[in-house]
């Protein structure tokens, strides 16, 4: 895409509003968080070649408030991320999902995941690891962000990308990635994969798998957590043995709703261990 072709792109991309398309129909159990109390919405957030949409939620008064970094699986921040920002806001978080593929595609707007696809490979690690440090600029000065107190999670795409940030910014003070892949093949777009970072790694992560999970076979997270031992992160990984692959996703048939508020409860209790609260 030529430069100026995609400024434009980027410059017109609008949030998704409802669900993706390509994750209908909708669970009649999907949890729903009104915005009563917070500040709620679309934002745009300044970038190296223009700006992106993201969803922002935050209580409507105080400030200084710990940023929550929310990143999206393959569907891009449809409602279901849209919401997860607002559970944060609910407990005193500024929570930021910033749209992370406008420059390769609208995914919402697409119907099926081998349609996704396509567009999500051609997403270079380097503009999302970029595009997350705008965001938290963004969040710092103009919503009131305490950059001391950042934590980011993830979820499927959005995990694997979770692990990958944590070792890009060791500002941040704890991650949480739900099952996020952790090994692959090299790409030039993605060089790097979860288990290449995580000896290295000095930020402490959470990850949270299943055992059922037909995309990230068990084998992967023990070679994780095996390297995760030489590093200084006192980084855990948790697995739910009986939980498939987005086991936390409410508005899918894969929902578990034990595991989900079981992982949810560890999520905040590992954000307060870590000094983001």
């Amino acid at each position: 895409m030529k430069e100026i072709t995609r400024r434009k792109f980027i410059a017109t991309a609008t949030l998704a509003t409802g669900f993706a398309l390509a994750v209908q129909p909708i669970s009649a159990g999907v949890i729903t968080t009104d915005t009563k109390g917070l500040v709620a919405g679309a934002v745009k957030i300044p970038v190296k070649d223009g700006e992106i949409p993201a969803y922002r939620a935050v209580p409507a008064s105080g400030e200084n408030f710990p940023i929550v970094l929310v990143l999206p699986e393959i569907f891009g921040v449809h409602e279901h991320i849209q919401d997860i920002t607002r559970r944060f806001a609910k407990l005193g978080y500024l929570a930021i999902a910033p749209e992370l593929f406008v420059r390769q595609g609208d995914v919402s707007k697409l119907s099926s995941i081998d349609e996704i696809r396509p567009i999500i490979a051609k997403v270079p690690d380097a503009q999302v690891l970029s595009d997350l440090d705008a965001t938290l600029n963004w969040a710092v000065k103009s919503a009131k962000g305490n950059a001391n107190k950042l934590a980011v999670t993830g979820f499927c795409w959005g995990g694997r990308i979770t692990w990958l940030y944590a070792a890009h910014n060791p500002k941040v003070k704890a991650g949480v990635a739900w099952y996020g892949r952790l090994v692959g093949d090299a790409t030039q777009l993605q060089p790097k994969y979860p288990v290449d970072i995580a000896s290295k790694l000095t930020v402490p992560v959470l990850g949270l798998y299943g055992g059922q999970d037909t995309g990230i076979p068990i084998d992967t997270v023990e070679q994780m957590r095996d390297r995760l031992k030489s590093s200084s992160s006192k980084s855990e990984i948790i697995v739910y043995p009986d939980a498939p692959h987005a086991f936390f996703a409410d508005y899918r048939p894969s929902y578990r709703e034990t595991e989900a508020k079981d992982g949810w409860q560890r999520l905040l209790a590992w954000f307060k261990k870590n000094g983001v609260q």
